[in-house]
């Protein structure tokens, strides 16, 4: 072979690794761009966000520029929740209805106007096909590695990653988001919970779905979320299920019970605290990563409880963003509408400085 070709297929071979590299270099910077965002808002502001925010709220579905969030306060909330739930079996819609082309383009949508995406999955068990809160049957143990029917559950991870691949912006670059999957494993409600798993198989679980999605499906853009629900009063029982540094970039907790009449808010406060602390020690955000009261039944309950919680100064410093649910007036909401009896003390809570919108946000990032 001739010296000239030997040159061209080293040039060829450089370009194609440079190229590479460029690519794997702007998923990174922009991964890395909600990392710092994130931390430079760290101790300035809480932000808060809000469940299919953009899709549907009490008495209408699908508007373009409408939220209820919006309606109320008179900016958007600065994070948006959406959930997979469905994409697994190749539905159209998702498991509260929402279509996922309509998703897409509304996260697509989110990202545009300077807010955070984060989603949730509630994923049909592989082979079964049974629901999330389906706990008839054995699953986990069954589709991590070395499981019967792991095949299955790297084919539904795959419509996963596809899904997430198809988040791009403008420039055709792959939008950034937080996953957070397998949440609440510590009750016994869903299919990966504690009455379904053992520990060191859920860990098994969550290490293999973010290791396969970030390095066997090249998702650089994703950040991941580590959510138990309230059912921990230490940092040893709080890192119970917790699958490993490498595997996680922020800490949260799902808390609604320790929030409802009767309930305890220092209760809340102290297992937010546990959340923080070991945040802290990993060198981790920490997230309120779920939260709400079902239909507002509470008059005050967004200053009187979800602000008091959010006002205590180890709190107020150290936390990301808080989460409240989704407004489906044909089921439950977990925000106040124009009119309800709480809209007026959740726009003074929305108003208090250390709460972020999408706006204020904008300004600090």
């Amino acid at each position: 072979m001739r010296l000239k070709t030997y040159v061209k297929i080293f040039l060829c071979s450089m370009l194609v690794t440079f190229q590479c590299l460029l690519a794997q270099d702007s998923t990174v910077l922009k991964k890395n761009a909600i990392l710092e965002n994130l931390n430079a808002v760290k101790g300035q502001g809480i932000l808060f966000g809000h469940q299919d925010d953009l899709a549907y709220g009490v008495g209408w579905a699908y508007v373009f520029g409408e939220s209820d969030v919006k309606r109320v306060s008179g900016d958007y909330p600065a994070l948006f929740g959406w959930e997979l739930g469905g994409l697994e079996l190749d539905h159209i819609h998702n498991l509260d209805s929402v279509p996922f082309e309509t998703m897409q383009n509304l996260a697509v949508l989110g990202d545009e106007m300077g807010g955070i995406n984060s989603f949730s999955w509630h994923p049909y068990a592989p082979v079964t096909h049974e629901s999330s809160w389906d706990t008839n049957a054995i699953i986990v143990k069954h589709i991590i590695p070395g499981g019967k029917n792991h095949e299955a559950f790297k084919r539904q991870l795959d419509k996963v990653a596809t899904f997430f691949n198809s988040l791009k912006d403008k420039k055709g670059q792959h939008i950034p988001f937080i996953f957070r999957p397998w949440h609440e494993m510590d009750g016994g409600w869903f299919w990966w919970g504690s009455k379904q798993s053992t520990p060191e198989e859920f860990k098994q679980l969550f290490a293999f779905t973010v290791n396969y999605l970030r390095v066997e499906k090249g998702l650089g853009q994703m950040l991941v979320a580590y959510s138990p629900d309230r059912n921990f009063n230490s940092v040893e029982t709080y890192l119970q299920w917790y699958p490993g540094d490498q595997y996680v970039d922020i800490l949260g907790v799902d808390n609604y019970s320790d929030l409802k009449k009767g309930g305890s808010t220092e209760a809340a406060i102290r297992k937010l605290h546990i959340v923080i602390e070991t945040a802290n020690k990993k060198g981790k955000l920490s997230a309120f990563t779920e939260t709400g009261l079902e239909n507002v039944t509470e008059e005050d309950w967004y200053t009187s409880k979800l602000g008091k919680l959010l006002a205590d100064p180890i709190i107020a410093k150290e936390i990301s963003y808080v989460m409240v649910w989704r407004n489906d007036g044909k089921v439950h909401y977990f925000f106040p509408y124009p009119g309800h009896k709480a809209a007026k003390d959740a726009e003074q809570f929305l108003a208090d400085p250390n709460i972020l919108l999408l706006e204020a946000y904008k300004r600090m990032k």
